[in-house]
């Protein structure tokens, strides 16, 4: 079974000094689009798509790791595994 691609003639519109295109509001409704959107170049064309709010940022992502509380016990039996023998300076 085959995708079916559904397409519409719309118009750019001057915006500024730049132009933009209006989404109708059944669209908007239809994939719940908000404030912003991903433009994404792709090799058939142009691919709008809705944004992924819930990716952390960089700060809610080490918030994030900090609240997690991880057991580190472990960690310095991983550094002594034979390579403090090694002479890496040159």
């Amino acid at each position: 079974m085959e995708k079916q691609i559904r397409s519409r003639d719309i118009k750019l519109v001057p915006i500024g000094n730049s132009k933009g295109v209006r989404i109708p509001k059944a669209l908007l409704q239809k994939y719940g689009l908000n404030n912003s959107l991903l433009l994404e170049e792709t090799d058939s064309g142009l691919l709008l798509r809705k944004k992924d709010d819930n990716k952390l940022s960089w700060e809610d992502t080490y918030k994030a790791m900090a609240n997690e509380k991880e057991d580190w016990d472990d960690f310095d039996t991983t550094l002594i595994d034979g390579l403090e023998d090694e002479d890496f300076e040159h």
